[in-house]
């Protein structure tokens, strides 16, 4: 039995057969949590601290995702808002597949916002 497993493993080896782990995706919610909640509050309505500090700060609604698509979302967490002062780039915090799934999950906020 020992002998067909390692027969058929450099089979599989040498006839160019790859095995890839399915890649798990990005924990949107916990990435959210790490990265964005202090500024823009659990459910995407920042803290009055945060508002009176950035008055220009997004709240994530109906009108926020009206006017945004995933795409720009991610732009705005690649290079930042203002100079920085508005809002960091998270492009060296965050991979381009977790920044996707932080901007799917701003998108939802928006859908549940009342």
């Amino acid at each position: 039995m020992k002998t067909r497993l390692v027969l058929a493993v450099a089979l599989l080896a040498g006839s160019g057969a790859v095995f890839r782990v399915a890649a798990q995706a990005p924990d949107a919610q916990a990435l959210y949590s790490a990265n964005c909640k202090n500024c823009h509050g659990v459910l995407g309505t920042a803290p009055k601290a945060m508002k009176a500090k950035f008055p220009k700060i997004a709240t994530f609604d109906a009108a926020f995702i009206a006017s945004r698509s995933k795409d720009s979302i991610v732009k705005v967490l690649m290079k930042g808002v203002g100079k920085g002062d508005e809002m960091k780039s998270f492009k060296d915090l965050l991979k381009h597949d977790e920044m996707e799934a932080v901007a799917k999950h701003v998108i939802e906020l928006g859908k549940k916002a009342h």
